[in-house]
């Protein structure tokens, strides 16, 4: 029988690419979804073998669970708050935490065999620059925080009831579908409508993605046999400043690049990039 794989946040920037990337090996996929998401965000993928829908996962008690994963081999957790300028400090992050401890025990009763969750670059301790899946953990704020918990929990929890578990940790994406209050779609509506645009020194180090190669990435963990914590990461470190002169130059328009207008973060970490496997 052809494997069954349970996704979280499928029509969500990442869980968008994960779905894809899902589809394109073969595997059936079932897939939870906030009611009200039209059946358009899903795309018109074969592999899409059930919608489940529901007014909020993180809010579902354990037997609902344990009725959705239901035949699931594999689950794929991409879901979790995430609202520009509100999801760090969010009191909704804990109830993601919560929701996602209570999917993990129905996983269990439903007998499902492995289960890879989505982390952030956030929850090591990013003074270190460069991070390695050995990086020792200190998250500085309740999103990174209730991650990190949700990595330590399932990484003890899940083994003990015979179900591999995988954490991929995601750095700087980017990419289609991206909100477009972040970097990468800000610079390209400035420089399309010939716009300034104000931005940072622009020296802060960090490790991009396109959001496909990160999708891809995912899935193939996802239905590989490794465990433990993996970075979603290119292990190159690239400035703000080389990324946004690159996009410009696909405008032919450096010129309207404004470095310095914009104050710097004094709490951004200088450098922020993964070490690959």
């Amino acid at each position: 029988m052809t494997r069954l794989v349970l996704l979280t946040g499928g029509t969500g920037f990442v869980g968008r690419q994960v779905l894809k990337a899902l589809a394109e090996t073969g595997v059936r996929v079932r897939i939870i979804v906030r009611e009200g998401t039209p059946d358009a965000r899903l795309g018109d993928l074969p592999a899409v073998e059930s919608v489940v829908r529901t007014p909020d996962l993180f809010r579902e008690p354990m037997d609902w669970w344990a009725r959705a994963l239901d035949g699931a081999d594999t689950v794929v957790h991409a879901a979790w708050y995430a609202e520009p300028g509100k999801y760090l400090q969010s009191p909704e992050n804990i109830v993601c935490l919560e929701g996602t401890l209570r999917m993990a025990q129905a996983a269990a009763l439903a007998g499902v065999r492995r289960f890879a969750g989505i982390g952030t670059c956030f929850e090591y301790d990013v003074s270190a620059g460069m991070l390695a899946t050995d990086t020792p953990l200190r998250p500085v704020s309740p999103y990174a925080g209730a991650k990190a918990a949700t990595f330590l929990a399932l990484s003890q929890w899940l083994p003990l009831h015979g179900i591999e578990f995988a954490w991929c940790r995601l750095f700087y994406l980017f990419g289609e579908g991206e909100d477009e209050r972040r970097l990468v779609p800000y610079l390209h509506a400035q420089l399309a409508a010939g716009r300034p645009v104000d931005l940072t020194s622009g020296n802060q180090i960090r490790d991009f993605m396109d959001v496909r190669e990160a999708g891809r990435q995912i899935a193939g963990i996802a239905l590989g046999d490794g465990t433990g914590a993996a970075n979603i990461c290119s292990g190159i470190p690239v400035t703000v400043r080389q990324l946004a002169e690159r996009i410009a130059d696909e405008y032919g328009r450096r010129d309207l690049l404004r470095f310095g207008v914009r104050p710097d973060n004094l709490v951004d970490p200088p450098c922020v990039v993964g070490v690959t496997r």
